[in-house]
């Protein structure tokens, strides 16, 4: 393909629209501006997002407001049932991702306390909640923050 073979889309481009240029164009004398006024002259039209005194439909929204924390940290959440039944006595990052309870291993993995566990694991997450870490040594088990 060369850059002279290359031509948009049919119905992709459309002719300008001619206005002013007699009553038979049928955009002729106003051109589809009306008569006299602000509109009709050249140039005129007003301000971006002017409303003639209402409040402008831009500082209505709400997502215009609060703050937004660049730096904020996502964790991925594991609990405390999850973990039951995975076979191994010490779960890695890469175990549980092994296992579909995490998406990635860029993100840090909290351990959450939702549930009960039998079985003894040592568990490796980046933070986990008091709950958890009661359960999972309640169970003979232990948990290891990475740093």
């Amino acid at each position: 393909m060369k850059a002279h073979e290359i031509a948009p889309n049919v119905g992709a481009t459309r002719r300008k629209r001619r206005v002013g240029r007699g009553i038979a164009a049928g955009q002729g004398k106003t051109a589809g501006r009306g008569t006299k006024g602000y509109g009709a002259r050249r140039g005129g039209g007003g301000k971006l997002y002017r409303q003639g005194g209402n409040l402008p439909f831009y500082r209505s929204l709400p997502f215009k407001r609060g703050f937004i924390n660049i730096f904020r940290v996502e964790f991925q959440e594991v609990n405390v049932r999850d973990l039951q039944g995975l076979g191994a006595e010490a779960l890695t990052p890469e175990h549980l991702l092994a296992a579909g309870l995490i998406g990635n291993l860029d993100q840090p993995i909290v351990l959450l306390g939702y549930g009960e566990i039998e079985t003894p694991v040592t568990v490796q997450v980046h933070r986990a909640s008091k709950s958890a870490i009661e359960k999972v040594a309640k169970a003979g088990g232990k948990v290891e923050i990475i740093g």
